[in-house]
C-alpha cells in the first residue's frame, strides 16, 4: 500500500470491477487506515461496493488476480536495474506465500525491474508462464502516446503505438507499427501541415520522463497505477485486448527463456497469446540489444541471490 498500490485500490473502487480487495503490507496500521479512508468514499461512488480487507496472505486466499508492488524503490541517481538483487530476494519470499494461498491466480508484477522479477517468479514457483505478467512497457507506451498526441494535437487515445523490449533505457519504439488515426506518423504530419516528429527526441523523452517525475516528487504512481488497472480491466472483462506486457518468450521473436515486453492478448486466462509482428532491420537490432540487456541483468540477479 505504497503510492502505486494505494492508487490501484482507488481505480478498482471507482470502476467496480472487483468484488473483494485484500491489501497486505508490513505496515499494517497504514494499510488499515488507507482502507478505512477508502471505505468512506463508497457512499458516493456509484459502482459496485467491494469488500475491503486488510490482512495476511491467508486473507487473500483464492484470489483471481494478485498485484505485487512490494520492494525497494530506486534512490536518486540509481537506475531500475540497481534493484535487481534486493527485490529478487523479496519477491522469492512473497511468491512462495502467493503460491500457497492463491495457486490459480494471475500474478501481475509491478515491482522493478519488472521483467527480471517475473523470471524470478517463474524459476521459483510452479505458476505457468501465461499467468505471470509484468507491467512491462505499458507505462512507457502510455507516455509515448501522450507525447505524440501533444505533437499532433489530438487525443492520445487516437494514437496507436508501442514501446517494446524492456522497461529500461533499452526500450525501443517500433515506428513501423505506430500510426495516428490509421496513418503512419510521418504521413499524418505531412498531410496535416505539421512538422515531422523527431523520433530520437521522442524516445529520449519517453525513457527519461519517469526519472524526471521521480526526481520531482519522490515516486511515480499515477501513470503506473493506471497501467496496472488497464491490465486488470482487460483480465476481469475478458477483453482480449492487445497490450505491451512482459511475458516469458519460448521461441517467439527468435528468443527463448527470457521475459520481454511484446504485444500480448490479455483476457480472463491472463496472457492468452503473443502477437507476432514484423520489425524493420533497425527495430530488430534494437530488440536484440534489449534482449542482451535483460539476459545480462538476469544473470547478475540470479548469481547474487543464489542459495
Amino acid at each position: 500500500m505504497g503510492a502505486v498500490g494505494t492508487e490501484v485500490v482507488g481505480h478498482l473502487l471507482n470502476s467496480g470491477v472487483a468484488s473483494e480487495i485484500v491489501v497486505i503490507d508490513q505496515a499494517t496500521a497504514k494499510a488499515q487506515a488507507e482502507l478505512w479512508d477508502f471505505s468512506h468514499t463508497t457512499s458516493f461512488i456509484y459502482a459496485q461496493n467491494p469488500r475491503l480487507v486488510t490482512g495476511d496472505y491467508a486473507s487473500s486466499s483464492g484470489s483471481d488476480i494478485v498485484v505485487i508492488t512490494a520492494g525497494a524503490q530506486i534512490k536518486p541517481g540509481q537506475t531500475r536495474d540497481a534493484l535487481a538483487q534486493i527485490n529478487s530476494a523479496i519477491i522469492k519470499s512473497i511468491i512462495a506465500e502467493v503460491e500457497r494461498t492463491s495457486p490459480d491466480a494471475i500474478v501481475l508484477m509491478v515491482t522493478n525491474p519488472v521483467d527480471i522479477l517475473v523470471q524470478v517468479v517463474l524459476r521459483h514457483s510452479s505458476f505457468p508462464k501465461e499467468r505471470v505478467i509484468s507491467l512491462g512497457t505499458i507505462v512507457d507506451t502510455a507516455r509515448l502516446m501522450r507525447i505524440v498526441s501533444e505533437h499532433v494535437m489530438i487525443d492520445p487515445k487516437n494514437i496507436f503505438g508501442w514501446v517494446l523490449g524492456d522497461h529500461s533505457d533499452t526500450g525501443f519504439i517500433p515506428w513501423s507499427l505506430c500510426n495516428v488515426c490509421g496513418l503512419d506518423v510521418d504521413s499524418y504530419c505531412e498531410l496535416n501541415g505539421l512538422p515531422p516528429i523527431d523520433r530520437a527526441e521522442v524516445r529520449r523523452r519517453v525513457l527519461q520522463i519517469g526519472l524526471d517525475i521521480f526526481a520531482g516528487k519522490g515516486n511515480t504512481n499515477h501513470g503506473i497505477a493506471a497501467s496496472v488497472f488497464r491490465i486488470i480491466r482487460a483480465i476481469a472483462g475478458n477483453e482480449r485486448s492487445v497490450l505491451p506486457v512482459g511475458t516469458l518468450l519460448q521461441g517467439e521473436y527468435g528468443v527463448s527463456d527470457v521475459v520481454m515486453s511484446v504485444p500480448c492478448v490479455i483476457g480472463r486466462a491472463g496472457r492468452e497469446a503473443i502477437v507476432a509482428c514484423r520489425f524493420t532491420e533497425e527495430e530488430q537490432a534494437a530488440f536484440e540489444a534489449s534482449h542482451a540487456h535483460v539476459l545480462a541483468l538476469l544473470e547478475r540477479a540470479e548469481a547474487q541471490t543464489a542459495g
